[in-house]
């Protein structure tokens, strides 16, 4: 079993709450928008790090991260992109890479918009865990943990880290 913490959308913001749940995880999974090396940073001096590039991240980042990152944990196949959409309204790069291959697991960032939806027509999970930055407009600041047991997601937990702003 892996307990992952799943988060997005920090803006260069990380604080003590966010650093206290990553502690708890086997690792740390981030769906873009760091903001900063500074966040990348804190993160991997806790635990084993996974991600993607986000839109507002600099060459720096987009040097450390990629745009797809498709990866197995366990035995789950999981896709991740920043700028992905969700069933129903996949972009066009996440419908090129479901045509190739569905994972079971769908993660993508950027709306600020936290959802769990299962994709019947890809036999696929979609999580988006929000934003747990400061910036943008969302009102709470939330992230997602879970657990991957083989194939299987567990427990899946939403974190309310308190209001942006």
């Amino acid at each position: 079993m892996t307990k992952i913490l799943l988060l997005s959308d920090s803006h260069s913001y990380i604080d003590d709450r966010i650093l206290e749940y990553a502690s708890q995880a086997d690792e740390i999974w981030h769906c873009g928008d760091f903001g900063s090396m500074d966040v990348i940073e804190q993160l991997e001096k806790i635990k084993p790090l996974k991600g993607v590039y986000g839109n507002i991240d600099n060459a720096k980042i987009k040097s450390e991260f990629p745009e797809v990152n498709r990866f197995f944990c366990e035995k789950l196949e999981v896709l991740m992109i920043h700028i992905g959409g969700y069933p129903g309204k996949y972009t066009p790069l996440t419908k090129k890479e479901m045509a190739e291959k569905a994972p079971k697991l769908f993660i993508s960032g950027h709306s600020h918009i936290l959802k769990a939806m299962y994709d019947e027509k890809n036999s696929l999970l979609h999580l988006n865990p929000g934003a747990c930055g400061k910036q943008g407009w969302h009102k709470v600041r939330t992230m997602m943990r879970f657990v991957v047991d083989g194939e299987e997601i567990k427990d899946l937990e939403v974190i309310e880290l308190g209001p942006r702003v």
